[in-house]
């Protein structure tokens, strides 16, 4: 009988750490969102792979970087910020805190949703186009029949030699 009431304390405790563990993953203590570049990602663990990075936040031209610490569970998420690196983006993510042990990730910053920022802003209003059309627009070539001043033919000879 003592035994039976072990077991049944015992699964009722496993029961309990299983629920915590349940609620502290679906619940979170806060979210928002973080812009800058992705610098460093990573696939790691030695049982629980999760992936792990790093977001170089510069608020200031000519300040020090700060950096924002992230994890990701999500293949599709990790697949989005790969194909980022190198790019001014955001993260959205979700705060967990009172994860049990690492195999849940390192940090509690937990990446849910990436979108690549074209613009970067640099004060109110005010906003740096990065893209395809922040690119200067070549002036408009003089078309191949119109010459030169410099390169004109000085006479119709001259000009059946060239």
């Amino acid at each position: 009988m003592r035994i039976l009431r072990l077991i049944v304390v015992l699964a009722a405790l496993c029961g309990l750490a299983a629920a915590y563990v349940w609620v502290a993953s679906q619940w979170s203590y806060s979210s928002g969102e973080r812009a800058g570049w992705v610098q460093k990602f990573s696939h790691k663990g030695w049982i629980c792979k999760t992936w792990e990075g790093e977001l170089a936040l510069v608020s200031l031209p000519g300040s020090s970087v700060e950096k924002f610490l992230f994890t990701t569970h999500d293949q599709a998420t990790a697949r989005a910020i790969q194909d980022a690196m190198g790019k001014r983006v955001t993260l959205h993510y979700e705060e967990k805190v009172g994860l049990p042990t690492s195999c849940f990730g390192d940090t509690r910053h937990f990446v849910t949703r990436v979108t690549v920022n074209p613009d970067i802003p640099i004060g109110p209003g005010v906003s740096l186009p990065t893209g395809p059309a922040a690119s200067p627009q070549a002036a408009p070539s003089a078309p191949a029949s119109v010459a030169s001043p410099q390169a004109a033919p000085s006479s119709p000879a001259s000009a059946a030699s060239i």
